[in-house]
C-alpha cells in the first residue's frame, strides 16, 4: 500500500515530467539538452533523465530527437529545403548526427527518405502522411544483417 506523501509526491514528479516533455515538443528546435531541461524542471540531470525514461520508456534526449527527426520527415516531404538546411531548422547542430540518427530512426538516410517519401506519400493529406511515415523511437530501424553466399 502506497501512502499518500509519496502518492502526492509522485503525482507532482508525473505533472513536472509531463511539462518538460511538453517543453521539447513546443521547443525542438532550440538548442535543448538535458541539463537545460533539468534546470527548468529544477531536477538533477540524471534524476530528470531516470524519471523521464520511467514514465514515457526512453530519455529525454532520445525523445528530443525523435521529435526532430519526425519533423525533419515533414520538411523532407515537402521538398523545399536542403538536407542541411532542414538539419539546422529542426535544431540540430551537426550534419553528420542528424544524418545518422535520422538514419537508425527511419531506416534510410534523409536524401533517400526525401526521393521516396515523395512517390509513396503522393496525394495523401498531410495529417495522414504524418501518421503513416512517423519514426517509432523504440522500434529502430531493423539492422541488415549481411548475406552468406
Amino acid at each position: 500500500m502506497t501512502s499518500r506523501p509519496a502518492e502526492t509526491e509522485r503525482l507532482r514528479d508525473l505533472a513536472v515530467l509531463r511539462r518538460v516533455r511538453d517543453r521539447i515538443d513546443r521547443e525542438y528546435a532550440q538548442p535543448l539538452n538535458v541539463e537545460a531541461l533539468a534546470r527548468g524542471a529544477h531536477m538533477s540531470a540524471g534524476h530528470l533523465s531516470r524519471e523521464f525514461r520511467l514514465a514515457y520508456g526512453e530519455s529525454p534526449y532520445g525523445y528530443l530527437m525523435t521529435r526532430r527527426i519526425e519533423r525533419a520527415m515533414a520538411l523532407l516531404r515537402v521538398g523545399d529545403l536542403s538536407v542541411t538546411d532542414v538539419c539546422f531548422a529542426v535544431g540540430c547542430s551537426s550534419l553528420g548526427t542528424f544524418s545518422t540518427r535520422f538514419t537508425e530512426l527511419v531506416g534510410v538516410p534523409p536524401s533517400v527518405y526525401r526521393r521516396e517519401a515523395a512517390l509513396e506519400t503522393a496525394g495523401m493529406p498531410s495529417c495522414v502522411a504524418k501518421q503513416v511515415t512517423r519514426p517509432i523511437r523504440n522500434r529502430e530501424a531493423p539492422v541488415t544483417e549481411p548475406q552468406l553466399a
